[in-house]
């Protein structure tokens, strides 16, 4: 009697062990566990955040389902292709960051969030404006935000660089160089507030510019090479 009561406190013992264990270990999920991010055959909130932007910047012609089908997967990879990422159909933490998507996995913060902005739009404005005085960097940061306000643009840092044809750097792949720190100081003014623009969501170089349409527009100033208008 006394070797069976034994075996059962024993055997009590083991199962509130496993039930403390497993408390734990779902209290305090592993460090090193990586929840899986949109791929073919996910479905949720993130993969209609990924079709939405990508059908608004001319990558996606799909249905806004939330399901990540073939038509989705073939999107990413020719956002992926033009924007000097690896193609491999997965929006992955890299390509989330270049649309300007926070992974409901990655539990980042809203301060690298905004160090996600200041570096994208360090790289627009290096793309487009490395050797212009400083103030021409931060209008072109500016125009950037100026449309992240307006109406007729998309409304997120992200959404403003990416839409399809808006600015040369994205589509001859100068956004991906590395931006120096002049450029990343002239975005934080940008992000800040500075407009030396006075309120342009457009700019162009008149001795390049072939577009007859852009010399209608209202100019605002000329810094640098740089003419900037609404």
């Amino acid at each position: 009697m006394k070797l069976r009561r034994n075996t059962r406190k024993i055997f009590i013992v083991c199962i509130m062990t496993v039930s403390i264990i497993s408390t734990i270990a779902y209290i305090f999920p592993r460090n090193n566990e990586v929840e899986a991010l949109s791929k073919y055959g996910s479905r949720g909130d993130e993969v209609t955040q990924i079709q939405t932007k990508l059908k608004r910047w001319g990558y996606y012609n799909g249905n806004i389902d939330g399901i990540y089908g073939s038509q989705t997967q073939e999107a990413v990879r020719y956002f992926q292709r033009k924007n000097g990422l690896t193609v491999d159909g997965i929006a992955g933490p890299k390509t989330l960051a270049a649309m300007g998507i926070t992974s409901s996995s990655s539990g980042s913060t809203s301060s690298s969030s905004n160090s996600s902005n200041v570096n994208l739009l360090a790289r627009l404005i290096y793309g487009e404006a490395r050797g212009e005085p400083y103030t021409g960097q931060v209008a072109v940061g500016a125009v950037v935000m100026n449309r992240v306000k307006s109406s007729s643009f998309p409304n997120s840092i992200s959404g403003v660089i990416y839409q399809s044809g808006a600015f040369d750097a994205v589509s001859d792949g100068q956004i991906n160089l590395t931006p120096d720190a002049t450029a990343k100081k002239a975005a934080q003014d940008a992000i800040n507030g500075w407009d030396p623009s006075y309120g342009a969501i457009y700019y162009f170089n008149p001795s390049t510019a072939t577009n007859k349409w852009i010399w209608s527009r209202p100019m605002t100033v000329t810094i640098g090479r740089h003419r900037f208008c609404k």
